[in-house]
């Protein structure tokens, strides 16, 4: 998932050109992307696209990933939001500013209940991630406990917007967008899940949205959020193999195959082991499945 597209829920006019673009994934923002007078519109106007064949029929021919972002949980909104979004089709839902292993956990209850009932009446099982924004001091604090609270938890997405600008962090500074990386990448692979990148707010500024993608993938991160159109095909390419890499793991992959004398070896003056190997393996999937 190189690339995830948000789009508001409350402007159906840009769900089916935001289903036919060539991001991975798309992200229908319940949240910061919908004033609070309309919020129930967004909500019947989601409900109304999710329930049709067109959606079913785009998304399976794009192979998007789909995503929706709930309202936090101190609103009035969650669990409405939930009856929404819990529905076939909905790969993962994203839930915004939790603080606390109690928080994720209490969220998740709440979607438990929800794909249940929602699981009876459309007669099939649901399967819906979750991905945690980290978006707070604490959260970032709780990052590691955070990704291991329940095998639901997809991931981690930093939000740095919501991080820094309350405590007057500048957020064009890389040092500190890579300092906040860095630790909650770390929090993620404590407990095998991944890390999503946060967004890029000037979208006029395409070099500095391929700075911070680049950053962001140098530190081990799955994707970006892309907030246009225009920020997608940026992402695809960053966080896309090169042909030298998918070169470079080829060659380890098959000199792993015939290695069979000793767990670390050298090839091309560079030592190889297990970890390489696995990584090699990584990047050759991922260029098989793009």
């Amino acid at each position: 998932m190189r690339s995830k597209l948000f789009v508001p829920a409350s402007r159906p006019e840009l769900f089916v050109k935001a289903l036919k673009s060539a991001a991975d994934a798309i992200c229908f923002d319940l949240e910061d992307a919908v004033l609070e007078d309309k919020k129930e519109y967004a909500r019947e106007c989601l409900a109304n696209f999710l329930s049709t064949d067109e959606f079913q029929s785009l998304r399976e021919a794009g192979k998007k990933s789909i995503i929706v972002r709930v309202n936090a949980l101190d609103t009035v909104h969650t669990k409405n939001d939930l009856v929404v979004s819990c529905v076939p089709g909905v790969d993962i839902l994203n839930i915004p500013k939790p603080d606390t292993v109690e928080d994720v956990l209490g969220f998740i209850s709440m979607l438990d209940a929800q794909t249940g009932q929602s699981a009876r009446e459309h007669q099939r099982s649901l399967d819906i991630r979750v991905l945690a924004n980290i978006e707070t001091s604490r959260a970032l604090l709780n990052a590691a406990a955070i990704s291991a609270a329940h095998p639901k938890i997809w991931g981690l997405q930093l939000g740095l917007g919501d991080l820094f600008e309350p405590m007057g962090i500048a957020r064009e500074n890389p040092q500190n967008v890579h300092a906040v990386m860095m630790q909650m990448r770390i929090a993620a692979g404590t407990a095998g899940k991944v890390a999503y990148d946060t967004a890029y707010t000037n979208v006029a500024n395409a070099e500095g949205y391929r700075r911070e993608a680049q950053q962001a993938r140098h530190a081990g991160f799955l994707g970006k959020t892309c907030i246009h159109p225009s920020q997608v095909a940026i992402a695809n390419e960053v966080f896309s193999p090169s042909e030298d890499e998918i070169r470079w793991a080829e060659k380890i992959v098959e000199s792993a195959d015939q290695n069979d004398v000793n767990g670390a070896y050298m090839l091309e003056g560079k030592m190889i082991d297990g970890p390489f190997i696995q990584r090699a393996r990584a990047i050759l999937s991922q260029a098989s499945n793009q």
